[in-house]
């Protein structure tokens, strides 16, 4: 792909598609999500994508399908590697959408606002619903809604 892609300077839609695999609309729906990924136009209205369009096809496309990011945590990893910031621990989370895991056991620090205590305790009632919910499914017990 890299010395096919190096050989032109602009691309139409239907070229890329080739050279990542992808289809056209992902790649409209793709730019309308992902502003770094922004074709030129020509008069006719076609997009013509450059070298650096292909490679960011092809980052998004990496983001998404093999590390499993969401569009809002591909969007976000983009947006740090762009601004050079290094990814944090909410950056990576947003990968899977899933949380930061909280440690509910630790002592509260001295410099602990209120608030902290309040999410713990909504955390240990969190735990102690999901221990029933384990306990009823263990049992075979059907949850009725």
């Amino acid at each position: 792909m890299a010395t096919e892609a190096q050989k032109k300077l602009f691309y139409k839609i239907g070229e890329v598609c080739s050279l990542t695999d992808t289809q056209p609309y992902v790649l409209r729906f793709w730019e309308s999500e992902f502003p770094q990924l922004a074709p030129r136009k020509n008069r006719t209205g076609q997009r013509l994508y450059r070298h650096r369009d292909v490679e960011m096809v092809l980052e998004i496309k990496k983001l998404l399908y093999d590390e499993g990011f969401t569009i809002a945590g591909a969007k976000k990893r983009l947006e740090a590697e762009l601004t050079g910031r290094t990814p944090t621990p909410q950056t990576e989370a947003a990968r899977s959408e899933t949380p930061v895991p909280v440690s509910v056991s630790a002592s509260p620090t001295p410099n602990s606002a209120a608030g902290d205590d309040r999410e713990r305790s909504v955390l240990l009632e969190v735990r102690e619903q999901l221990r029933e919910i384990l306990t009823l499914l263990d049992r075979g017990g059907k949850i009725n809604y």
